[in-house]
């Protein structure tokens, strides 16, 4: 749920921060060295003299790989869209080596259009594919060689983005409209299970594909696939869990915090006393911020007694007792902080809750399920006549 790590932001769309991932910039030099390779070969396909186009093979290929990302931006925008109308929530759309991303913190509630969400990417790139192919087909009279050829090729590039989607390789969008279509039927555990063994199967595939041709970026797309499929499914499982789970049986419990007006040297000393990098910050008996140990630490010593835990506090984000533990996971993830601070529904301090605490109620949840599912049933004894 977090954005992908080592990407930047280039832009935004309806406040939707679009990142580029560092491997993209690393995967770019490549594709356009293999395009710029393959460049008199498209030519012919095209029917176009490469004779006639302007430009070295080698611009051509960089072209073309741009134009590629861009296409699969548009894929990725379309699901985006498609999203956004069906009342999910989109956290960040980021393009990468292997493609494209959109993160979702919210999918859309219904199984159907999870699956529409899902077929409108490819649908897109091939209606795309469409309209360029059109347009080459009109242009095959005029004389502008140029345009043809890079009509030709981004309408190829793009049947090939959504025909490839299409394949049911989960996490892929073909596998994605698989997960959806089994839901109803098996639960979203199980039906992502079975999808989950579907892409890996594909990727399996794609991995010996790629032995035998000697392709390293389908390897690479193999990899991805696998442990997309592995990451998605471990997901599923623990968003399952967690939704039967409250907040109440993951928490740290914690009745007392900083008192805001505590100097910094007391602050440092209750950090220190509790062993921990964070704590709550209160006004009586209600949260107003939380402080972090780096932070008091960074503060020069002479000033520790003169300043406030307000001062340096950073601002609480809460959970209530009564809401689960995927509720609380997904907000610590939206909100990028290690700590949520848990509350009573009148507001006052309960405990904290950080990403170890959710990990060790799991595992305890999962343990005492185990438990019950071990236990034989008894079989009534019958009463002699």
């Amino acid at each position: 749920m977090r954005a992908a790590r080592g990407s930047f932001q280039i832009g935004s769309f309806r406040g939707i921060p679009i990142r580029v991932h560092f491997s993209l910039l690393i995967v770019l030099p490549v594709l356009a060295f293999l395009f710029g390779g393959a460049f008199r070969r498209a030519a012919e396909v095209a029917e176009v003299p490469s004779e006639r186009l302007s430009g070295s093979p080698a611009l051509w290929g960089l072209a073309v790989a741009v134009g590629l990302f861009a296409s699969v931006f548009v894929h990725e925008l379309a699901h985006t869209v498609y999203a956004l109308r069906r009342g999910g929530t989109v956290r960040s759309i980021t393009l990468m080596m292997v493609g494209g991303v959109s993160e979702l913190t919210e999918a859309p509630p219904r199984p159907r259009d999870e699956a529409l969400m899902a077929a409108v990417g490819p649908l897109t790139s091939i209606l795309l594919a469409v309209l360029l192919g059109g347009a080459t087909w009109l242009l095959q009279e005029a004389g502008s060689f140029n345009l043809r050829f890079a009509l030709f090729y981004m309408a190829s590039l793009n049947l090939f983005l959504g025909v490839f989607n299409l394949l049911p390789a989960f996490p892929m969008d073909g596998g994605r409209i698989v997960r959806a279509s089994l839901t109803g039927r098996l639960g979203a555990v199980r039906a992502t299970q079975v999808a989950s063994v579907m892409g890996r199967a594909f990727a399996v595939l794609f991995g010996v594909w790629a032995v035998l041709s000697l392709n390293p970026f389908l390897a690479i797309i193999a990899v991805f696939i696998f442990m997309g499929a592995q990451g998605e499914a471990q997901q599923v499982r623990m968003k399952a869990t967690l939704e039967r789970v409250p907040v109440a049986d993951l928490m740290t419990p914690r009745r007392v915090g900083v008192g805001a007006a505590a100097s910094l040297e007391e602050t440092l000393w209750e950090l220190r006393r509790e062993r921990l990098l964070l704590l709550p910050v209160t006004e009586g008996d209600r949260p107003v911020g939380q402080v972090a140990l780096e932070v008091v630490r960074s503060v020069p010593d002479a000033e520790r007694m003169t300043r406030t835990a307000r001062e340096v506090m950073q601002r609480a984000v809460v959970v209530r007792l009564d809401e689960d533990g995927w509720v609380a996971l997904r907000r610590m993830a939206e909100e990028e902080v290690p700590q949520l601070i848990v509350v009573e529904p009148d507001g006052t301090l309960a405990g904290t809750l950080d990403v170890n605490d959710v990990q060790r109620g799991m595992t305890l949840y999962q343990a005492r399920e185990e438990r019950r599912g071990q236990r034989a049933p008894r079989w009534r004894q019958e009463r002699p006549a």
